[in-house]
């Protein structure tokens, strides 16, 4: 094929560069209308349609949820997706910069598509609601929405920039404890103290944190702690997060976790009950063949990349679960100092300035130019797909 490459990817460039109006009025109108998860209506419809104003078929409301999308350009394989974001935090609405997020997305597939056009294959752009309070992709993949995807991209706002997160797997554990009601003063001795179980519970696993790896995570709150100090607690409730980048070590752990609850009820006399947030988030791998083309391209319009963060723990993100089906990087972008921390009212002004709007149009870019890289050359996606076939051995 006589197409030169160089070409190709200065012509992507022109495409971000042409929309660069309609993409900062797209993601500041996202901005200023911040909705919570499985709630963003707004985000997704305008998202769709502006999809569908530059020749994407649409699919809405796939996986059985009313705001996610699939819209797709081009057919067959090989099939790229690049996965949006939009929904917002309580209190702090884009504070995780996800309006960001969704037009570096729909940008690149976008200024994609005459590669699409040339050398074959397709882009899909995937609406994934509720990443922030449920998890949406995790549903997403047990459904099967990424299966048929050779790669997937997602950048996210952060506060540096580097191709590779290390997230965590993380597993909420939800703990009741059944205890018996007494007067405190008068008759304690008749009662079975269930926020004692509880709070044992915590002292176990402080005592259990200095042989965990340093690598793991255990954090908690209690949800109900009784109704009145001369009323022995007869109902206690907690959730904890239980994390660590290795699957196999957070299954380990979790059981550990288990013993700590189960101790502290045999020492009180309480009855415990154990039930697991269905919706488990597994670690993120990271593409390395994927990421140094994302890194590579950020450099031919002079951003430079790291490939990771050393020693960095990105928490956990429902990505994690979409890596294990399909080649797959979350790059970090950064819109604002390191010292301004995502969740926080400052950052969700970083995802509204002019240097995340420039920071976005960077991505989308980048993006778009890897894209050129994974159509146009068969050796360059067979790496790619040859690095995750070896991961999952």
């Amino acid at each position: 094929m006589d197409i030169n490459i160089d070409k190709q990817k200065q012509e992507v460039i022109r495409q971000v560069e042409a929309q660069k109006t309609p993409l900062k009025e797209l993601s500041l109108r996202i901005h200023a209308n911040p909705e919570l998860g499985l709630k963003e209506y707004k985000a997704s419809e305008w998202l769709i349609q502006y999809l569908a104003e530059n020749g994407f078929n649409i699919e809405k409301g796939i996986c059985e949820m009313p705001t996610a999308f699939r819209a797709t350009y081009g057919k067959g394989k090989p099939t790229i997706g690049l996965l949006a974001e939009y929904d917002a935090l309580p209190g702090v609405g884009h504070g995780c910069g996800h309006n960001l997020i969704c037009t570096i997305a729909v940008g690149a597939a976008v200024a994609a598509k005459l590669t699409v056009d040339r050398f074959g294959g397709s882009i899909a752009v995937i609406g994934t609601p509720a990443e922030e309070n449920y998890g949406g992709k995790i549903v997403m993949t047990r459904k099967g929405a990424f299966s048929d995807l050779d790669a997937a991209i997602i950048v996210h706002p952060g506060g540096a920039d580097y191709a590779v997160v290390e997230a965590t797997a993380c597993q909420q554990m939800n703990v009741e404890f059944f205890g018996k009601a007494a007067h405190a003063a008068a008759n304690p001795d008749s009662g079975i103290n269930a926020l004692d179980a509880m709070i044992l519970s915590f002292n176990n696993i402080n005592a259990l944190r200095q042989q965990i790896r340093s690598t793991a995570r255990i954090h908690g709150i209690i949800t109900d702690g009784g109704q009145a100090p001369n009323i022995i607690p007869a109902h206690t409730a907690g959730e904890f997060y239980v994390r660590d980048v290795d699957n196999a070590y957070l299954d380990e752990l979790l059981q550990k976790v288990l013993n700590c609850f189960i101790g502290a009820a045999a020492a009180t006399g309480a009855r415990m009950e154990y039930k697991p947030d269905p919706l488990r988030y597994e670690s993120l791998r990271s593409n390395i063949t994927l990421a140094k083309l994302y890194i590579k391209n950020m450099r031919l319009i002079g951003r430079e990349v790291k490939l990771s963060e050393p020693g960095g723990h990105f928490g956990s993100t429902d990505m994690g679960n979409v890596s294990w089906v399909t080649a797959a990087i979350h790059p970090m972008l950064a819109i604002a100092p390191e010292r301004i921390s995502p969740h926080t009212i400052e950052f969700a002004a970083a995802a509204a300035s002019e240097t995340g709007i420039s920071s976005m149009y960077d991505a989308a870019k980048a993006v778009a130019m890897t894209i050129v890289d994974l159509l146009s050359d068969t050796e360059t996606l067979r790496k790619v797909r040859e690095e995750f076939k070896q991961e999952n051995k």
